[in-house]
């Protein structure tokens, strides 16, 4: 199978004191104390500049980096399909099971570097969940990039998703206002999550569809944190069909993790007012057969 080219990882420290291996264990939580001792050994770590062989303290400002090694990464869709693009814009459609940016140990396998392999300055003004299909909005241009970006935080761009939940919906829509913020995670040290004291968030969802022991929603959502749309239907009590991470009330499942796949949700529609021509563009990825209505 196909290594990688490998990566850096870079970290700034921020506090000293501590020694490397114990930054790299609670810095890297995905690896134990004897594999970050395996790698000191084996040379893969770097403080400003220096390959470190033993631990040593750290301080304030010092600059470490773990080169990590080439790696086979898991085999995932490969491929998208290009929905709309011009000079400034370009608007691609993604398969569930290919991650939208490098992490989680995806490098190359990532919808980013396919992108940027025949459009090498696309920037993405979003991002999707692994599993999540659908539309995904790159700005080719440093002067789209700011003006998206700023009408993104200003909610000026409009986007609807499909989802299919468990259980059949009491209500036709739902106008869901739970907030979303980092709460304890067993595996991850912190996961987004329902939570009294997280940030505000808002989704209205509408029934599309009822099934025998389903719901298909449209979604819209105002706010854009982590994993909104899998966290708030569950938050109602109709989480994702096949999600193996949010429950009811929006808690996060212990032994789940993000990029878990299973679950049904797709990038449906984006509307927003194209930077360069000032008129409104609308485009749409065509949803999963088992995310149309039959009816």
């Amino acid at each position: 199978m196909t290594l990688n080219h490998g990566y850096a990882y870079t970290s700034h420290i921020q506090r000293g004191g501590v020694g490397v291996l114990e930054y790299l264990c609670a810095e890297f939580r995905h690896s134990g104390r004897e594999v970050w001792a395996a790698r000191l050994a084996a040379g893969e770590i770097e403080l400003d500049g220096q390959t470190l062989w033993a631990d040593q303290p750290l301080r304030a400002g010092q600059t470490l980096i773990w080169h990590r090694p080439p790696w086979t990464e898991e085999a995932v869709p490969l491929d998208f399909e290009t929905v709309y693009e011009d000079a400034d814009l370009l608007a691609v459609a993604k398969p569930s099971g290919l991650p939208t940016m490098p992490g989680g140990g995806f490098l190359e396998h990532t919808l980013l570097t396919l992108v940027r392999r025949e459009w090498p300055t696309a920037s993405p003004l979003h991002r999707l969940g692994r599993g999540t299909s659908g539309l995904v909005l790159f700005a080719l241009n440093l002067v789209t990039a700011s003006a998206l970006l700023r009408d993104w935080r200003e909610h000026r761009i409009q986007k609807s998703y499909r989802a299919l939940a468990a259980g059949v919906a009491g209500q036709d829509t739902y106008d869901i206002r739970t907030p979303i913020g980092p709460v304890t995670h067993s595996k991850l040290g912190q996961i987004s999550a329902a939570s009294p004291s997280g940030k505000p968030a808002h989704s209205q969802a509408e029934v599309l569809e009822r099934r025998a022991a389903s719901t298909l929603f449209g979604v819209q959502i105002m706010t854009g944190r982590p994993h909104q749309i899998r966290i708030h239907l569950a938050s109602v009590g109709l989480p994702l069909l096949g999600d193996p991470l949010y429950i009811a009330g929006g808690h996060a499942c212990p032994d789940g993790l993000p990029g878990d796949l299973g679950y049904l949700l797709h990038a449906h529609r984006l509307e927003l007012v194209h930077p360069a021509t000032g008129q409104r563009l609308e485009v749409q990825a065509t949803p999963p057969a088992l995310l149309e209505a039959t009816s």
